[in-house]
């Protein structure tokens, strides 16, 4: 008897698929020294079977596909000529066969292997060698999408509870900022689920202190960076006092490169370069003096009589970088700001944005323009005056960066 039946086969798939074996359909299947003829009449007669595997001693050798075998044999005299010699003729010897043990991901890398002919004819699962049974390719896509989509979903789950964890390490600031400052507004962005950007603020008996921050990225990497940064900076608060940014940012710096193994890596490189660029600021409440230092991110001023806003510029050396010497230190600018002034302070996710007939970067100018127009507007509307501004420019426009702006007026 040249025709076998194999009936190791699930005829329901479970749940979770995890390995091959938990694809293998029932098929039939017959010997090497089968007849063209007796694969004819298999065709003929189970017309829902895709492809026919051949198998010598119950070992699988080859697999024959049905519109190959039946395009072959239609054309004139083959049936005379092919009928009775063996089924080696058009059967593919190097079809895929797998254990059924084999996981689903090194399954589908066999798959990707093999190509469009592992998608359309399927794959042979064997156990202990012996045939077992077909697996359908179409099949197997489905599963690696039902999987990726459960992975994606798991994944998203992930990323808004550290969305929850992210906006909670915010709020102690933006509570603080409320409580401190009768006219100030924070806008915070980002562009994923997750951010890069983080602000910090707090207040003590003589002042207070903030800070604008750019982390390297964003979504997820963005945002474990911010939580780096942001340990650095209040451990950094702890032992040394708010009243000098230069010092804070010194500090941060040191303790990011630390962190990342930027100082020694293990065979003598480092072991990334990420870091964040970042707005520090004192402003001492008896003197109505601002202490600003930047790294690669400027501080904003719009004193009551200036017709313009007065740029304070960071230097050009941002945080925790490899090319950021480990005892770096920033300088520190002070301005005199009198009752009225507004301070502006935004990351870089708003200037780069392209957008505007043009599609080039939005620019600090508009920026600045929509702050003067609306200077005698609180805070908030100048920041919505602002949002709107870029929202017009940014248009159908992708977001390309997480987008922080703080806005303040300094009262008596």
């Amino acid at each position: 008897m040249n025709a076998e039946h194999f009936t190791f086969m699930h005829p329901k798939l479970p749940k979770d698929h995890k390995c091959a074996g938990d694809l293998c359909n029932e098929a039939p299947a017959i010997s090497l020294d089968s007849t063209n003829n007796l694969v004819m009449e298999m065709f003929t007669a189970q017309r829902d079977i895709v492809c026919l595997a051949v198998v010598e001693e119950s070992r699988p050798v080859g697999l024959i596909n049905r519109n190959i075998f039946l395009s072959q044999m239609s054309k004139p005299f083959h049936r005379e000529l092919y009928d009775k010699k063996s089924c080696m003729a058009f059967m593919d010897k190097e079809p895929l066969i797998v254990d059924a043990e084999m996981s689903i991901e090194a399954l589908t890398f066999k798959t990707v292997e093999y190509g469009e002919k592992a998608l359309a004819d399927g794959f042979i699962v064997t156990r202990n060698g012996r045939f077992a049974g077909l697996g359908n390719g179409l099949e197997l896509m489905a599963v690696v999408a039902a999987m990726q989509a459960e992975k994606n979903r798991q994944m998203m789950q992930s990323i808004e509870y550290a969305s929850v964890i992210q906006r909670a390490m915010l709020r102690a600031s933006r509570d603080a900022l409320a409580l401190t400052l009768d006219d100030a507004t924070l806008l915070w962005e980002p562009r994923d689920v997750v951010g890069g950007d983080f602000y910090h603020f707090c207040a003590y008996p003589t002042g207070w202190f903030g800070a604008i921050a750019d982390c390297t990225g964003h979504g997820v990497p963005g945002a474990f960076m911010t939580l780096i940064a942001s340990s650095s900076l209040t451990q950094a608060l702890t032992q040394i006092g708010p009243s000098d940014p230069g010092q804070l940012l010194s500090a941060v710096n040191r303790g990011v490169k630390g962190l990342l193994g930027q100082v020694n890596g293990l065979d003598g490189t480092p072991e990334s370069d990420d870091g964040l660029d970042a707005a520090f600021f004192w402003f001492d409440s008896a003197t109505q003096v601002l202490s600003f230092a930047g790294a690669r991110m400027s501080l904003n001023v719009l004193t009551p009589q200036a017709d313009q806003v007065e740029t304070i510029a960071g230097q050009r050396i941002g945080v925790g970088y490899v090319d950021s010497g480990l005892d770096y230190a920033w300088t520190v600018s002070t301005v005199h700001l009198p009752p009225g002034s507004l301070i502006f302070i935004a990351t870089d996710g708003l200037t780069d944005q392209i957008g505007g007939p043009k599609k080039i970067a939005f620019g600090k100018r508009k920026a600045f323009e929509t702050i003067v127009e609306h200077r005698d507007k609180s805070s908030s509307q100048i920041c919505e005056a602002l949002q709107r501004t870029f929202a017009a420019w940014q248009g159908e426009q992708t977001r390309r960066d997480d987008v922080t702006l703080f806005c303040a007026r300094i009262r008596n």
